[in-house]
């Protein structure tokens, strides 16, 4: 029936974002890497729901949350409130999770993101406050299914951000993930490893004919934790979508899974709404009064971030925009760089060699630019000895490869 008909994609993200404070958000825990401590080593009766605890509100992950809501250009609210939100997982022990939704943090942000029509700016909704959950882990055990619960996770601090339905291709919004990563690991409040679950993303799809405004039924696709698992869910969850409406058949809502075997994604449960969590607010924690001084410290503490520094090379060093882009979307990169050039002022000779031989070999020995074996200073007299006319490039590159 609809066959003929051309249908475009309309995306939000929830990206959700362990913040790296030394301590939970409601409690004294120490944060660990729960990938690789005891289960239940940093667990007390605050993050397991034990009755009559009290919690208290971590300032560290306050600060982190405004430093990543001043940088994504937000409004913050003067009071903010806490609520119960009530989930009722075996991850979340006392029932429900501590959260903000009526007053959230900050609100109307905006990111301009570099597609490949050009620039376009992502509204951000909201940025808010909440705990992690646990973590599950399904066995068989002689033949039988059983949930192992590690609490180490829960209570760690986590920043969601959510963003409005302003994408409209899978591309789009890995870039725009991608790019929100980068703010997060400049401000040194999340590390970015995506492995280990500290940066955790939801993408909300649907699909309408174009030239509509009207939004359609949507679905969410739950904890996805790399930008490849990312693109390739919402590209095939828009192409289903997009069959289904040729046919005539409705979209369910539902909260989906993606299955990286097969490449497709699979029903989990039907999607809820924010009636369904019965939010009230929580009666052991006062309201977050953040005051124009708190805001303005914040605001002097912030480094440079990706798209003013991506400026700033290719005015100051003359640099194409793919480079720029490239050497700024992660900071240790852009420092590198910027260390070496110190020392050989030949920019795109510095670019060209950062990007090719040194990311290459560094790609292929699974190591990051901090952990790289040549140091700029040693790059830098390598690429002068080329200058000077003392080696080739030829030459060059088997030293840097023994380097």
């Amino acid at each position: 029936m609809n066959k003929k008909m051309e249908y475009e994609a309309v995306v939000g993200l929830e990206i959700h974002a362990e913040l790296e404070s030394q301590s939970k958000m409601f409690c004294a825990c120490p944060v660990v890497d729960h990938t690789q401590a005891q289960p239940n080593s940093v667990v007390c009766p605050v993050c397991s729901g034990m009755p009559g605890v009290l919690p208290v509100v971590n300032q560290r992950a306050v600060d982190y949350a405004l430093r990543v809501a001043l940088a994504l250009n937000c409004e913050i609210a003067p009071v903010s409130i806490f609520a119960r939100k009530n989930y009722f997982y075996p991850d979340l022990p006392k029932g429900y999770q501590i959260s903000q939704y009526e007053q959230p943090l900050a609100v109307n942000g905006m990111l301009t993101l570099l597609t490949r029509d050009g620039e376009k700016e992502i509204r951000i909704r909201r940025v808010h406050l909440e705990e992690d959950t646990g973590k599950l882990t399904h066995v068989q055990n002689n033949g039988k299914a059983r949930s192992l619960i590690n609490l180490n996770r829960a209570g760690v601090p986590l920043l969601e951000i959510v963003s409005e339905p302003d994408l409209r291709s899978a591309a789009d919004v890995r870039a725009y993930a991608s790019a929100l990563r980068s703010i997060l690991r400049y401000l040194g409040v999340n590390s970015g490893d995506m492995q280990k679950g500290v940066l955790r993303i939801e993408p909300n799809v649907s699909v309408r004919p174009v030239g509509s405004k009207e939004f359609l039924t949507r679905t969410e696709i739950k904890n996805l934790n790399s930008f490849r698992s990312l693109e390739n869910s919402v590209a095939y969850e828009i192409a289903r979508q997009t069959q289904l409406h040729r046919e005539g058949q409705p979209v369910l809502q539902q909260t989906l899974g993606w299955d990286v075997e097969q490449g497709l994604t699979k029903p989990q449960r039907g999607k809820e709404e924010a009636h369904d969590y019965r939010y009230f607010p929580d009666p052991d924690l006062l309201p977050l009064v953040i005051d124009d001084g708190w805001i303005q410290r914040i605001a002097d503490s912030l480094p440079e971030l990706p798209d003013d520094k991506k400026k700033r090379f290719m005015e100051r060093y003359g640099l194409p925009s793919y480079d720029a882009a490239l050497l700024t979307s992660d900071r240790e990169m852009a420092d590198y760089f910027e260390n070496c050039v110190s020392l050989f002022p030949h920019p795109k000779q510095v670019s060209n060699w950062v990007m090719g031989a040194l990311l290459g070999l560094l790609n292929a020995l699974g190591k990051s630019i901090d952990e790289s074996p040549v140091n700029p200073e040693n790059l830098a007299r390598l690429l002068a000895l080329v200058e000077e006319g003392v080696i080739s490039g030829k030459i060059a590159k088997t030293v840097f490869d023994e380097m």
